[in-house]
């Protein structure tokens, strides 16, 4: 996979207070697997006070940005700041506590997709951590991945922050997330891209997520949040969350 016709992928993951999962996270992006795919690593932190950039050290990261005095940003900003300081063609946005199910399928099927000039951006499942997962987050997380799945397949443009994969160009162009937004912002920006080209779910690629917040707040409320906010992104261009409560 490593030669002068691949990609360079930036992978970029913003942080805030993460130190419980950060390591794992990072560990999934070994040495070889950088060089294989051509990687570089971002972390993006949003103002962590905990170990989690003291963490993100020990591992192969390439970049780690910090904000200016050390204030907190919100997740938007984050992406946006790790985009600034990355150099790959392909952006790839993971949460701080996103694992993917097979790295090695992961990179060379979604960078044989990127050869497609008309793909724009990819998308995939979300599920729960295998060793965490009850039936309750196997059920939601099949009916709304393939919410997901019916929305690109309509061209209306859909990603979860999980994982969003991107072509640099069209990112730039269109200024990157909204910042303004505490949530919803990765509906906008997948809602936006779609005017460039095509964007897929692929349904053979999973990630994992903690379900942290589940467990917390339950799905009724979790949906009924990601559900408010999406309905007024599609229709006034803004979040109604005014912020987005970390769960750590």
């Amino acid at each position: 996979m490593d030669d002068s016709n691949t990609p360079s992928v930036s992978v970029i993951i913003p942080v805030l207070n993460e130190e419980k999962l950060i390591s794992r996270t990072l560990s999934q992006f070994t040495s070889r697997i950088k060089k294989k795919f051509n990687i570089e690593i971002i972390v993006s932190d949003g103002g962590s006070t905990d170990n989690t950039v003291s963490l993100a050290k020990n591992f192969c990261c390439d970049k780690i940005v910090t904000p200016e005095g050390g204030m907190k940003q919100n997740i938007p900003i984050g992406r946006n700041m790790g985009a600034k300081n990355s150099t790959g063609d392909l952006l790839y946005f993971f949460n701080g506590d996103t694992m993917i199910q097979n790295i090695d399928s992961f990179f060379t099927e979604t960078l044989e997709y990127f050869k497609n000039p008309e793909i724009t951006a990819l998308t995939c499942n979300v599920r729960v951590f295998p060793d965490e997962v009850k039936i309750s987050d196997k059920l939601f997380h099949t009916l709304y991945n393939n919410y997901v799945f019916v929305l690109n397949k309509f061209g209306i443009g859909m990603g979860r922050g999980e994982c969003q994969m991107i072509r640099r160009e069209y990112f730039f162009k269109l200024g990157g997330y909204n910042e303004k937004m505490a949530a919803g912002e990765d509906f906008d920006l997948y809602k936006r891209l779609k005017k460039f080209g095509k964007i897929k779910f692929l349904r053979d690629i999973v990630v994992y997520e903690s379900p942290r917040r589940y467990r917390k707040y339950g799905y009724s409320r979790v949906f009924w949040a990601w559900t408010k906010n999406a309905l007024s992104v599609f229709f006034r261009g803004k979040a109604l969350s005014k912020e987005w409560e970390q769960v750590r």
